[in-house]
């Protein structure tokens, strides 16, 4: 599909990316605004970079890392978040789009240092997956939309109805879209909607009240534990409700 017939497609299915005041995430050129949250082993290792016009995570070659995440330093509710993201064939890594969500650097955290909220995966070599909602916070650690008891999860139960490319088809870049206002959680990606969920007790439940994720937090990108990625990300704009 050519990328304006994209574009129309996203403004179809969440028309209210035409209305508001834009909130750029992304400045171009560099990681302003935006730091690494991860355990001390892997800080200064450089994954995350900004280049000219997008932000690059490359771990190709090295597995010897934890989770390391790329985190806006701003705290969001209700919002409407877009951006773009760009995938390789070599790359067989997982990442994804943390929302409501919070960094503890604690010692009585997961791995001494964990990252609790929702995500919005991103996983190219299963794209069924794309946009579906996986919960890292530590007490879920699962599928929660579709609600699935872990992390293991089949074609059958993904999405039956997506579109995807990779960097080498058509343009190269995918558009995700995430609102959030209350419970009520949706996902587009290239203007398929993905998910339209209502959260409520989940993700206003005990635990996610004890670590103040769920309805408020920071957004981060995130490199999965041990993965070889490649992905690129552009175009990052978000507006409050």
């Amino acid at each position: 599909m050519k990328p304006h017939l994209i574009a129309l497609c996203v403004l179809r299915f969440c028309p209210a990316l035409m209305a508001g005041d834009w909130l750029e995430l992304f400045d171009g050129e560099s990681l302003a605004g935006w730091s690494v949250q991860c355990q001390s082993e892997d800080k200064g290792k450089g994954y995350w970079t900004a280049q000219e016009g997008y932000i690059q995570c490359d771990s190709m070659g090295d597995k010897d890392h934890d989770y390391v995440w790329l985190q806006y330093d701003r705290e969001f509710s209700d919002f409407e978040l877009r951006l773009e993201f760009r995938a390789f064939r070599e790359s067989k890594g997982n990442s994804g789009v943390q929302f409501r969500s919070r960094y503890d650097p604690s010692p009585d955290a997961p791995r001494g240092g964990w990252l609790d909220g929702p995500q919005a995966d991103i996983h190219p070599h299963g794209p069924f997956r794309n946009g579906l909602i996986y919960d890292e916070t530590r007490t879920e650690k699962r599928w929660i939309s579709p609600s699935l008891p872990d992390w293991r999860i089949t074609p059958e139960q993904g999405a039956q109805t997506y579109k995807f490319h990779f960097s080498d088809e058509g343009n190269g870049w995918n558009q995700m879209v995430i609102r959030c206002e209350g419970n009520r959680v949706q996902t587009w990606v290239n203007g398929v909607q993905v998910r339209d969920w209502d959260g409520s007790g989940v993700l206003d439940s005990e635990g996610h009240q004890r670590h103040r994720v769920g309805r408020s937090g920071f957004i981060a990108l995130q490199l999965h534990s041990k993965d070889e990625l490649k992905i690129h990300f552009q175009n990052l704009k978000l507006k409050e409700l």
